[in-house]
């Protein structure tokens, strides 16, 4: 069958998630996918975390909401997150916890003694920091799988190395054209193209959003002593790193945000080098060597804040995009919410205490 009420491009952690809910409704939905296989870009470079401020206080609603769904399905090991400062930092600790005052999330101050504790080997220069105890390990290719297989169980239709070269919408629907020639037609055509998305709308006659993509860089060191396994989340609370422990390793990044063309990111050896300067000014640990590298592309709108809904200007176009560095933490409580705005279900009990008008496309009306 090559007709479909929905066809979502891109079958990431956003279009799996969000197939596998329009699915559960009873809609028929087609996924093309560019690559092999789904999440080869961001999703299967993430560095797995599910952290309550992570995104900021526009994020939380979200990461909130989604937590309960990650915990009962296994998807997540508790960790705990450090965000660390020096004693120019001071005001900026102190913001911090007042913006995330009355959002729901659990953070509390530390001073040196309390810090040292749970970060072995740190360096005199870091004095205080905000403990969020909720931050925990996420399973990504676990969830992503589970995302799939739900969406294969309700009869979506992935098809890998379907690019798509032609998106013209002709009485009520559109018709797609893959660069391999297949063509598929559907009532409504979602964006969930992560990098790709303002691509990908201008070719289907929308106007872009202004998503850009942004490089991250991570990196695996093997450390001595090698990092404890309790070892929490450490991130810089002016943005300038963060750590974690990973298998006896230690996945670090510079926390960069490298404006760049979609593409198939790799690395820079000047964010590496970053990288490795700032975590030595952190902790008194040996770097023996640098085992791994890579880089992934987070996707933002201008304010942010994700891309969901019905696009104001473009019938029966819709976006599900720029998630930033939060879209797998967010994905049940992001795609249940963009499947009730695409089919105008009601609220359930993981949307409840979710407002979608903070997030939803016509904003860029």
């Amino acid at each position: 069958m090559n007709t479909f009420d929905f066809a979502i491009v891109g079958a990431g952690i956003a279009g799996a998630s969000l197939a596998a809910e329009l699915s559960a409704t009873g809609a028929s939905v087609l996924v093309p996918e560019a690559e092999d296989r789904p999440g080869y870009h961001s999703t299967g470079r993430s560095a797995a975390f599910w952290e309550e401020c992570y995104g900021g206080p526009d994020i939380v609603p979200l990461t909130l909401a989604s937590g309960r769904y990650l915990r009962e399905g296994g998807f997540l090991t508790q960790r705990g997150a450090l965000y660390i400062g020096r004693d120019i930092d001071t005001h900026t600790i102190d913001r911090f916890e007042q913006r995330f005052g009355g959002t729901g999330v659990t953070i509390e101050q530390l001073d040196r003694h309390a810090l040292g504790q749970r970060l072995p080997g740190l360096c005199p220069d870091w004095t205080r920091a905000i403990w969020e105890p909720a931050c925990a390990d996420i399973d990504v290719g676990a969830l992503h799988q589970h995302y799939l297989a739900m969406a294969k169980r309700g009869g979506v239709d992935l098809v890998c190395r379907a690019r798509i070269v032609d998106a013209s919408r002709r009485d009520g629907r559109w018709t797609l054209t893959s660069a391999a020639g297949e063509s598929w037609t559907a009532g409504a055509l979602i964006n969930a193209a992560g990098a790709w998305a303002d691509e990908f709308a201008q070719l289907a006659g929308a106007r872009p959003v202004g998503i850009q993509p942004l490089r991250r860089t991570v990196i695996q060191l093997r450390v001595a002593p090698q990092v404890p396994p309790d070892l929490p989340l450490v991130l810089d609370i002016g943005g300038g790193f963060y750590f974690k422990p990973e298998s006896g390793r230690v996945w670090l990044s510079p926390h960069d945000e490298e404006p760049s063309e979609p593409c198939d990111a790799a690395p820079e050896e000047l964010a590496v080098a970053q990288a490795i300067d700032r975590f030595e000014s952190v902790v008194e640990w040996q770097v023996e060597a640098v085992e791994r590298k890579w880089a992934g592309l987070r996707s933002f709108a201008p304010d942010r804040r994700p891309v969901y809904g019905w696009d104001p200007h473009v019938e029966g176009f819709g976006w599900f995009a720029g998630q930033g560095g939060f879209g797998i933490q967010t994905s049940p409580a992001a795609a249940r919410l963009a499947a009730q705005l695409f089919t105008g279900a009601s609220g359930d009990d993981l949307t409840a205490g979710v407002d979608p008008s903070p997030y939803l496309a016509s904003r860029f009306g």
